[in-house]
């Protein structure tokens, strides 16, 4: 017999099924063609690829495949996106200009550089104002480092060893390397690390890090994790295995359990997320160790690189209790009530990375990676060329982010990025709020401040705010830039821009079960809780065109 949760799944197939997910299973729905996206672009055609697929609500059958003539759309069918490719930087590219051999006297290219710089300044000060889908800090001021730009600032070899070019600043690294040490508790003659060029590079370098140690181990990620973690298993020839994940974005230990099991044979290099990438979950790192340890991987057979791109600099400013924020859930693997786990090598982890352009705002990509030094002895090598150690995946290394980063860390500390924590996290339950109000499928994660709903029809509304898409869903990103009076700009015109997705204005919330879960669906079916309890059969509720509208 078949469950509510399968019966929900198959009624409100109004969308083609999207990705798989541990607690709910495929739908099977009638099958529908569409044009596949192309896998090879062509250089001299580069334009936007686009999959399209229709779908009736509420229909079955054989859809149509797209023809690209929009004056015959139905105004109840619903154009479902796959992958959506940027604009081709071909049309808006600037080109070189060679200079005139009388330009010294005339001046006419600084002329023309200033000229083209002053409008970039204004794209970059109008595009600032309409930017929440990406987890970036904005609001900041280095006017004070501004003297430094004239020089050619590298950290390049080993951040503990100087070397023979001067022009450097590991004194500001290292100082910034003890902070997140003594943040992760790892005392400073026990860990190694270095200011990356971005966060994938920390993952890249941690998971490294982990095939040195354990050279046969399988990386074991879950689908939801960054797509560095998969990227680092093919440029590493590594084993990979994909877990599941709940419909919060968080690992499914049950599946991680049962693929350690499998693969037991071999050492294990996890990969744990403190905020994944979309929905911006939090694996369960306690339930991971005691995961590993009941399945028989002793510490010598496992290493733990944690992704905390995000929200492992914002989760330990998350003091229980602050805000109805006290983080206590019942977990389906152990059955247990338990607070939130902490990141910290007082745990048998083997790497930590974050970003540092994301929650502290460096105005250039950067990262931090700490892992132990015990670690790091597997995969350096002394290099005479810069008298230092090479240890890091880059060669040269940007020296100035080392100096934004000790600069905000010096300017705010553990206080003040507590108190931007929280304000986050405020603004974040304020969004959703909004958006459940105007009858929005809507998630919010735990620890978190990226709300997760529908994704819009209107692609000219994602381009101007810039939201990340991932199937049928958004998400904004709360960042202390972000004020409540932008969020209400926000969800004023998301809810502008769905009405005139629909020619008669009777907006039809499409159903998201499968990526939100049914108590966060807006869908009509979920919004008047008709799919609460288990079913006999579809028959009793019927179909999405046969459910209310509103305007």
């Amino acid at each position: 017999m078949s469950s509510g949760l399968e019966v929900e799944a198959t009624v409100c197939a109004t969308l083609p099924p999207p990705m798989k997910k541990a607690s709910l299973k495929k739908l099977q729905s009638s099958p529908i063609r569409a044009r596949p996206v192309t896998e090879e672009i062509l250089s001299d055609s580069l334009k936007t690829v686009l999959q399209i697929e229709r779908n009736v609500v509420g229909g079955g059958g054989e859809m149509p495949i797209d023809d690209g003539d929009d004056s015959r759309v139905d105004p109840h069918v619903k154009i479902n996106r796959g992958i959506v490719l940027g604009k081709n930087m071909h049309e808006s590219s600037l080109e070189i200009r060679e200079p005139e051999m009388d330009d010294e006297v005339t001046g006419e290219m600084d002329a023309h550089m200033a000229a083209v710089l002053a409008r970039y300044r204004k794209t970059l000060v109008e595009r600032t104002k309409f930017h929440l889908g990406y987890p970036y800090n904005l609001d900041f001021d280095y006017g004070a480092l501004a003297q430094l730009q004239h020089f050619s600032i590298n950290n390049l070899g080993d951040p503990f060893i100087e070397s023979n070019y001067g022009v450097h600043s590991r004194q500001f690294e290292v100082g910034v390397l003890d902070w997140f040490a003594r943040l992760w508790e790892l005392e400073k003659d026990k860990y190694w690390g270095y200011i990356t060029n971005c966060g994938t590079e920390g993952n890249l370098h941690g998971i490294l890090v982990g095939r040195e140690v354990l050279p046969d181990g399988i990386l074991y990620a879950s689908r939801d994790s960054h797509y560095s973690v998969f990227k680092a298993a093919r440029m590493y020839r590594m084993e990979a295995v994909k877990v599941d994940t709940l419909i919060s974005g968080e690992i499914d230990c049950t599946d991680l359990q049962r693929k350690l099991t499998e693969g037991r044979e071999k050492p294990a290099i996890l990969n744990v997320n403190i905020g994944t990438t979309v929905k911006g979950a939090v694996d369960d790192l306690d339930t991971i160790l005691k995961i590993l340890k009941d399945v028989g991987y002793t510490e010598d057979r496992f290493y733990i690189h944690v992704d905390g791109a995000l929200f492992g600099l914002m989760m330990p400013f998350v003091k229980k209790g602050t805000w109805d924020l006290r983080y206590t859930r019942k977990r389906p693997f152990s059955g247990e009530v338990h607070e939130a786990p902490k990141v910290t090598f007082k745990k048998p982890i083997g790497s930590v990375s974050v970003s540092g352009h994301k929650f502290i705002g460096c105005p250039m990509p950067c990262g931090v990676l700490i892992t132990r030094m015990k670690n790091i002895n597997a995969l350096s090598r002394n290099v005479e060329y810069l008298a230092s150690r090479d240890a890091t995946i880059m060669g040269s290394r940007n020296g100035h982010a080392p100096i934004f980063l000790w600069y905000t860390l010096n300017r705010k500390g553990y206080h003040g990025f507590q108190k931007e924590v929280q304000r986050c996290i405020r603004n974040a339950h304020y969004l959703k709020d909004r958006l459940r109000k105007a009858n929005f499928g809507v998630l919010l994660n735990e620890l978190s401040s990226t709300v997760v709903f529908e994704r819009p029809e209107d692609e000219a509304f994602v381009h101007k705010w810039q939201l990340a898409c991932q199937g049928k869903i958004a998400h904004v990103i709360v960042m202390p830039n972000v004020t409540v009076e932008k969020l209400d700009l926000f969800v004023e015109g998301l809810i502008e821009a769905r009405k005139h997705s629909f020619a008669d204005g009777n907006v039809i919330v499409p159903c998201i079960v499968e990526e939100i879960g049914p108590k966060n669906c807006a869908c009509s079916l979920h919004r008047d809780g008709l799919l609460t309890t288990p079913l006999k059969n579809a028959a009793q509720i019927g179909s999405h065109e046969n459910q209310p509208a509103f305007k």
